[in-house]
């Protein structure tokens, strides 16, 4: 475990992005936290480093994107990398990149059914998502609550 080099890099643009869009009250918790976890002996003995996704998670805050957004912003970078071990895994004849396959449960194929003529499968409360606080509060305002 060591400090991830892309990690000082994302750092910096945060500070860019920060002399630009500015600096909220989270961000300077975040940035005060950043300084605890460098800086304490639990954190630097235990080799434990704030993560690129820390610091450009302050950028996605500062930026004004909603934090129900975070995830797939974490995830869109990382799909050209997923992508890449799928595509080498196909290419190698031998199949020595490997990765674990998970076993689907679902239905098989089926064809195309219309909304308007679907049976519901699953009960909903089953897939009901918990909104997030900025979520919850648009949601109550709109009335579907």
């Amino acid at each position: 475990k060591n400090y991830d080099p892309r990690a000082r890099l994302v750092r910096k643009i945060a500070d860019d992005v920060f002399a630009i869009c500015g600096r909220q009250p989270l961000i300077e918790v975040a940035m005060e936290l950043e300084k605890v976890a460098l800086n304490d002996e639990y954190f630097v003995k235990r080799k434990l480093y704030p993560n690129v996704d820390f610091y450009s998670g302050l950028i996605y805050k500062a930026m004004g994107f909603p934090e129900d957004m975070f995830t797939i912003l974490f995830a869109v970078p990382r799909l050209a990398g997923w992508l890449a071990h799928w595509s080498e895994w196909i290419d190698d004849p031998d199949n020595r990149i490997y990765r674990p396959f998970q076993i689907y449960k679902g239905e098989g194929i089926r064809d195309y059914e219309d909304m308007s003529v679907r049976k519901q499968k699953v009960d909903e409360t089953a897939t009901a998502m918990k909104y997030s606080n900025r979520s919850a509060r648009r949601a109550a305002s709109l009335g579907k609550q």
